[in-house]
Parts: C-alpha cells; sequence; structure tokens
C-alpha cells in the first residue's frame, strides 16, 4: 500500500492546535450554540427549563453535564419541522432516517450548515488519504440518507472527480471502478465485500484495481474485516462516523497513518461519554454511550444527543483533537443471551479467525420454551467443500464463540451466496422471537 500521509501543511491549523486552543474555541461555540438552541426551539426551552437551567449556566465545558439529554424520540415528538431553529425558508435542505422503528427523525441544514458539513467530509477524505485530483466512487445510498450526498459534497469540496454511484447493481459497481479508475471508494464495509465477491466472480484480481482508498462507515465493523478488506484490494480501509441527527457522515475519521481510532472534528462537534444507565459522565478513557453536542449547526442544533453509540474517548495521536474508538456496538443492538451481552460485531470477530467461512453472516434470535436461542448464519468460503468441512467450520466456529464471548450458540453453515446480502447497512441481527 502507498504511503498516503497528508502533508502537515495541507490540514487545518484547529487539527493540530493545542488543547488549550481547541478547549477555548469549544466554549465560545458552545455557549452561542446552547443559546441559539433555546432561544429558537421551543423544545429545548422546555426541556432546560424542566432541568433548572439556562444557557447562561455554563461557564466552563464541565458545566454541559447539567443540561439535559436529547434523544431520538424527542426528534420523533417534534416531526417533521419542531426542532429547527431558523425559519423553514432559510433551510435549504432536509434529511431524515428511514423511519423503520417509527416517525423518521427529520433534520435540516442551512447554506451554512452545507458549507460546513462539506468541510469535515473534506476533512475526513484527506485524513483518510484521499488527495486533491483523486477519483471518488461513492457507493453510499443517495437521497433522504445522509451518506450519498454528505461524501460527495465533500469530495467535490476536496477538488476530487466524484462518481455517484450509489448502491446496487454490483456488478455493475465493478466496472465502473475499473473503467473510470476510481482511487477511493465510500460505502458501508458489507457492501465493500459484496463488491469483493463480484470482482471474484468476474475472474478479476481485486489487489490489480485501481482502488487506493476504501472510507467505510454507516455500521459497526471490525479490525479483523479491516485486514480481510485491506489485503484482499492492496488498500488502505479507514473508519469514517457520523449520524444525521449530528451532521452525517463526518464527524470523526481515522488518520491512514495511524488508523488507531476516530479523530473527532471537535472544533465542530463537542463529545462526551457516559455511563448508558445512569447518564453521568465517565473520564475520558472509560468505556459508555456516546454524546454529542453540536457546536455550529444552525438549522438543526443538536444538545447532548444520545447516540447509542458505545465507546471510549481516547487522546489525540497523529492530530491534536480526541480519538474515540471504533465504535464496538450499540446499547440499543446489544443482545443479551442468558445473562451474556452479545454484540454482532464480536461474532463477526469470531467468524474472521475461522478458516474457510466467508465473512457474510447474520444472526437469528428465536425462542425455544422460556429459553432465547440464537443461530448464527454463515457461508462456507469454497462452492465446492465436502460436507465434512462444513462441519468442522461449524463446529470450530462455535466453540470459539462459547471460549471467547461465553455463549453456546447455533451455526448454520450455508452455500457461498445463501446469506441475504445488503446494498447498504447490513442488517446483522434478525430477532423472530415471539412478540409478547
Amino acid at each position: 500500500m502507498k504511503d498516503l500521509t497528508p502533508r502537515k501543511e495541507d490540514l487545518d491549523p484547529i487539527e493540530i492546535a493545542s488543547r488549550d486552543e481547541i478547549a477555548a474555541l469549544q466554549l465560545g461555540r458552545l455557549k452561542w450554540s446552547l443559546r441559539h438552541a433555546y432561544e429558537n426551539v421551543p423544545h429545548y426551552r422546555r426541556a432546560f427549563e424542566a432541568a433548572g437551567v439556562h444557557p447562561d449556566d455554563l461557564k466552563e465545558l464541565a458545566d454541559l453535564a447539567k443540561f439535559p439529554f436529547t434523544g431520538k424520540a424527542d426528534l420523533r415528538d417534534n416531526y417533521p419541522f419542531g426542532m429547527f431553529a431558523v425559519p423553514r425558508d432559510k433551510v435549504i435542505r432536509v434529511h431524515a432516517s428511514s423511519g423503520t422503528t417509527g416517525k423518521p427523525t427529520v433534520v435540516g441544514y442551512t447554506r451554512n450548515d452545507i458549507d460546513v458539513w462539506s468541510e469535515v467530509v473534506a476533512r475526513s477524505m484527506r485524513a483518510s488519504g484521499t488527495r486533491p485530483g483523486d477519483i471518488v466512487h461513492v457507493a453510499y445510498g443517495y437521497g433522504l440518507f445522509t451518506g450519498g450526498l454528505g461524501a460527495h459534497y465533500g469530495a467535490e469540496r476536496l477538488g476530487c472527480t466524484v462518481i455517484p454511484v450509489s448502491g446496487g447493481m454490483t456488478a455493475r459497481q465493478v466496472t465502473l471502478i475499473e473503467d473510470f479508475r476510481a482511487t477511493t471508494i465510500m460505502v458501508t464495509p458489507s457492501y465493500m465485500l459484496s463488491i469483493l465477491d463480484a470482482y471474484r466472480d468476474q475472474g478479476l484480481d481485486p489487489r490489480e484495481s485501481p482502488l487506493e482508498v476504501g472510507i467505510f462507515g454507516a455500521e459497526p465493523w471490525t479490525n479483523a474485516m479491516r485486514r480481510e478488506i485491506e489485503d484482499a484490494f492492496d488498500m488502505h480501509a479507514v473508519d469514517i462516523y457520523g449520524l444525521s441527527e449530528v451532521i452525517g457522515p463526518g464527524v470523526a475519521n481515522e488518520c491512514v497513518e495511524t488508523k488507531d481510532g476516530l479523530h473527532i472534528w471537535e472544533d465542530h462537534f463537542y463529545p462526551e461519554v457516559v455511563d448508558p444507565e445512569t447518564g453521568r459522565p465517565v473520564a475520558d478513557g472509560e468505556r459508555g454511550e456516546l454524546v454529542f453536542t453540536s457546536l455550529t449547526k444552525e438549522a438543526f442544533p443538536i444538545v447532548r444527543y444520545r447516540t447509542r453509540d458505545l465507546t471510549r474517548l481516547l487522546p489525540g495521536t497523529a492530530r491534536t483533537m480526541r480519538r474515540m474508538e471504533k465504535i464496538t456496538g450499540r446499547s440499543d443492538d446489544m443482545m443479551i443471551l442468558r445473562g451474556v451481552n452479545v454484540f454482532p460485531t464480536q461474532i463477526e470477530e469470531q467468524i474472521l479467525a475461522v478458516g474457510g467461512l466467508a465473512p457474510h453472516f447474520q444472526v437469528e434470535l428465536t425462542r425455544q420454551g422460556r429459553m432465547d436461542e440464537l443461530t448464527v448464519h454463515v457461508e462456507i468460503a469454497a462452492p465446492d467443500a465436502p460436507e465434512a468441512h462444513r462441519t468442522d467450520a461449524s463446529s470450530r466456529l462455535g466453540s470459539r464463540i462459547k471460549e471467547v464471548i461465553g455463549v453456546s450458540v447455533r451455526v448454520n453453515v450455508r452455500e457461498p451466496g445463501a446469506v441475504s446480502r445488503s446494498q447498504g447497512k447490513a442488517v446483522r441481527v434478525v430477532d423472530n422471537r415471539p412478540k409478547d
């Protein structure tokens, strides 16, 4: 792989500013953001008053802990535009969640918000090793989902040539990557595995592809999957983080020279990590639930938004700004199986550690009597593998999950292609337990 470390002179000065400079900037912007939300969003005024706090109570950064959390239910309760802090005619774009578990969460952007978003995505891409003039293949979905357009505007801001492919038609993805000679791809990691399958189906060596950088987000993924993709394509695989409620992709990103966690762009997003049960902030280095407050957003300021993503905050390395560890799971997609907390990423790590299995998988929750059962559906890598190989792989995977995670599961090793593929965010958990 090429050394794609960006030059220091190409970085934004704030990326390598002192911690004192960053904290001073954050405090000033946080005071503005809290007042902006309080004065222009009825929900925030009510929530602050119910908690007995006022924007003037913020004297130092630690005082943010006095302010109430915002959750997804608050956004749905104010559907569609009740959380906007500017007149509707100042909102130039609207994005929304899928709404699969209720009303969509709707977010809005002023022209300046789009400008900031483009800038933080461009910064993320530069940190990933992408350079002005590169050809960027965007296979995130376009539309109300923030991934496609967020990546698109960021790539244009960086000065790249954008190929707005979106998801789907996987064989065509390969053709366009090869014909247009894309050097960067932006896509979910699970769909990148489908693209890898398509390369092999077409008899092409993915290591000979023009790709140099893959920027993967929208779902948790492991360092084992990073190694799988990097080895297959001989390219850098880096993690980008974001969510629509905070701005979209570009809240944080790994640096290609270290790949040791995602640097949060703290000049625009103030991070906290809290105990998921008590809501109390924990010290940097301790694991908990990630919470964000926006510092510069105009249309849709967000105050102490509970992301449900589990991580910890760490000191900066390649940049001064703090890092967040790769997301290990979510507090709301965690499975509790016979008293043991289980995350899909833990299952994935064990699959990738067992030879002869493909990286595609899905876990299914069922209930036999009063006992919850978990079945791991996975594929054998070789289409002509004898039944004995499947039986052996099933046994080894089940044993590893029992030994490492501490739960007994069923393992169903299927033919290649039998596990449903994702053209967007992977559906890792299927819950078929009775809804009682």
